[in-house]
């Protein structure tokens, strides 16, 4: 039985990937690494200093830097980032999810935020979404990341729930492995080939119809 949703952030709440990538390929272009519009994608769902390595290792430059040498370059980039997401408002929240999550509180659904983004707190109050969930993961005490299911295990632990009583978000291929291993059902949001580890695929946020979703989610379940 449905009793909880969890959601990543970023490219499901509100699309901060924009700012994320804009951040990084400044960084980027400030240690001489041109990073291309696609690596985006590669970027999705990662947390910050996996993020990095990954920059790293496209520009041949994984082993030019020490740990500290790297601490300082994901805050330069965060620091960039922060300053980015405070011009975000309301108007920032993705097509339809304040009318999914308003279904959901609605029905008695719990709600948890599985993102590995340190700074969810501030985007949540930019978008005026500091309520609106009952549990957060703090990616503080994240020892994995995504795909790893750590995050969503915790998440539906923090909502005291089973992995067969949730339903999770997530627009990262890394996002979706991190559900199906976690145990739970998956809605994928994007590219139907690229998430194709979801249990079930929308386009974009607009296309997100609850009651479609539950029917889908009470098959698998029997």
């Amino acid at each position: 039985m449905l009793k909880g949703l969890i959601f990543d952030l970023d490219g499901v709440i509100t699309d901060s990937a924009v700012y994320h990538l804009k951040a990084w390929q400044d960084l980027a272009k400030s240690i001489g690494i041109d990073l291309p519009e696609e690596f985006g994608d590669k970027l999705r769902g990662r947390s910050r200093m996996d993020s990095l390595e990954l920059i790293l290792e496209f520009g041949h430059k994984q082993d030019q830097y020490t740990e500290a040498e790297k601490e300082a370059l994901a805050a330069k980039k965060n620091a960039a980032y922060v300053n980015a997401v405070k011009q975000m408002t309301r108007a920032d929240i993705l097509p339809n999810m304040d009318k999914l999550l308003a279904e959901a509180k609605q029905q008695g659904l719990k709600l948890a935020l599985a993102s590995a983004s340190k700074n969810a707190p501030l985007i949540l109050h930019q978008l005026g979404l500091e309520d609106a969930f009952e549990a957060r993961v703090d990616p503080a005490t994240l020892k994995h990341g995504k795909p790893d299911p750590e995050i969503y295990v915790k998440a539906q632990e923090l909502l005291g729930l089973k992995a067969d009583e949730v339903i999770s978000f997530e627009d990262a291929p890394a996002g979706i492995q991190s559900i199906k291993a976690a145990g739970q059902f998956a809605v994928g949001i994007g590219d139907p080939v690229v998430l194709k580890g979801a249990d079930y695929v929308v386009g974009s946020t607009s296309a997100l119809e609850l009651s479609k979703i539950e029917k889908v989610f009470e098959k698998t379940e029997k």
